[in-house]
Order: structure tokens, then sequence, then C-alpha cells
């Protein structure tokens, strides 16, 4: 496959970014979007140019670090992680747009790198539960219903790679957070701070600068883990039910 590519170059956080257009060919359709990326960057690096600069790490879909906006579609057409899209996604000829997230939130540091610590603090203020530390209990001590479990489960898979917030109109990250909060908050061993989590982790989402939610669906549309929207609404409820608790907090 021969490609055009047009990607988003930006020097660092300060610069001023803009596409560039590279060529690349022999492109096998069986090759990973990232491996197609790495293709480009050993012709950069021989040619002396600056390689392109883009996180990722497992490559397997788990970690959430590959972050790309490809075509104007977070992860690109596939309901996948970027790393797991593959080449064959795309036609030989086909000119390919490659951006980092978009959001006020996540900063680009370079190229197609963006600053996502925005989540990990979003995480640090609540995404914890007060369990003692120590050797694993036995998997039977604390019962939790099946329902239950299944739930916990679902939410659990969100890795936090932030398609949610790219395909946002508003650049909100209620997906993303509401994952984090039902994960816990149905289980047990969250219930201690059930009601601080929520409105710390709420609090501090508004903090780091994200929009607001309009159900817009986007964000479940994109994720490429299945987060549903509903997750949202489970939050919300989560949330007004902590506010009157707390007394308006």
């Amino acid at each position: 496959m021969k490609l055009t590519l047009r990607v988003w170059r930006q020097k660092n956080a300060d610069a001023e970014g803009a596409m560039s257009t590279y060529e690349v060919d022999g492109i096998s359709s069986d090759m990973s979007f990232l491996e197609m990326l790495d293709v480009l960057n050993e012709r950069l690096i021989l040619d002396g140019e600056d390689p392109v600069a883009f996180d990722h790490d497992c490559r397997e879909g788990i970690c959430g670090a590959c972050s790309l906006v490809i075509n104007g579609e977070a992860h690109g057409p596939e309901r996948t992680t970027t790393c797991q899209l593959h080449m064959r996604s795309f036609r030989d000829g086909d000119t390919i747009d490659i951006e980092p997230w978009r959001a006020a939130a996540f900063p680009v540091v370079k190229d197609l790198v963006v600053d996502r610590s925005a989540f990990d603090r979003i995480i640090q203020a609540g995404g914890y539960v007060s369990a003692p530390t120590g050797s694993a209990p036995e998997a039977h001590v604390t019962p939790v219903p099946k329902a239950d479990a299944d739930f916990a489960f679902e939410h659990a898979e969100c890795i936090g790679c932030g398609a949610c917030v790219a395909a946002c109109p508003n650049g909100a990250a209620m997906l993303f957070t509401s994952a984090k909060v039902n994960h816990l908050n149905v289980l047990p061993q969250g219930a201690p701070e059930r009601e601080t989590r929520v409105l710390d982790m709420v609090a501090q989402m508004d903090a780091e600068g994200f929009g607001g939610c309009t159900l817009t669906g986007e964000c479940a549309t994109a994720c490429p883990k299945g987060i549903p929207l509903m997750s949202i609404t489970g939050m919300n409820r989560e949330w007004l039910r902590a506010t009157r608790k707390s007394g308006g907090r």
C-alpha cells in the first residue's frame, strides 16, 4: 500500500503546530497503525529528520497509551484502540489525517503526545478503597452479588485512553469519571468512600477544565472498551445522592 499521511507536528507545548505531509510506501495491510508509523519514523531517522512522537506501550489494547485522532475519529474508523487498528481498514492511495487528542485539559506535549495527567488527578481524588494492606483475603470472605460483580467488571474495563474526551464536542470526561466511580461504588469494598468518592472525583474533574456533559453519546460510541452511556446517568444519581446526604456540599 502507498499512503499519504498528514501528521500534526508540534515541537513542544509552547510552539505552534501544523500538519506535515509524508508519503509512505510498501505498507502491508497486516500491519497495525502504529507499525505503519514505525515505518515512517525509520525513514525520517535515516533522512536525518525528527521522528514523529506518539504514545504507545503494550500495543495489545490494554494500557490505553495509544491516543490518536485518525481522519477525525478517536482511534480511527474501527471501535478499537489505535494499536489494534490494522491497515486493512484503509485502501491503497488513501490520505490519512493523524492528530493528537483535542481537549483543553489534554495539552499537547509534542507532535501526537498529549498530557493526560488530569485523569491521574481525578483518580487520586477518590479512585481508591480503604482496604488494609497485607496478604490477599480468601476469595469468598466478602460475597458480591453476581449482578453487582458484572456491573463492576463492565466499568473496570475502562483503560483511561481518553477517547471519550477526544470524541466529545464539549471535551467532557464524564464517561471516564463515571466508569471509575461506578466500578468502586457498587462493591462492598468501596462503600466507606461511596459519597466522598463521587463528590471529590467530580469536583476534581471540573477543576481540570473538562467541558460539561450534554449526553450527545459520542463518548460511548468512541470508547474502545464499550463503556455504556448509562454509566454517566448512574454517576449522576450517585452524585445527587451524595450531595443530599452531605447537605449540599
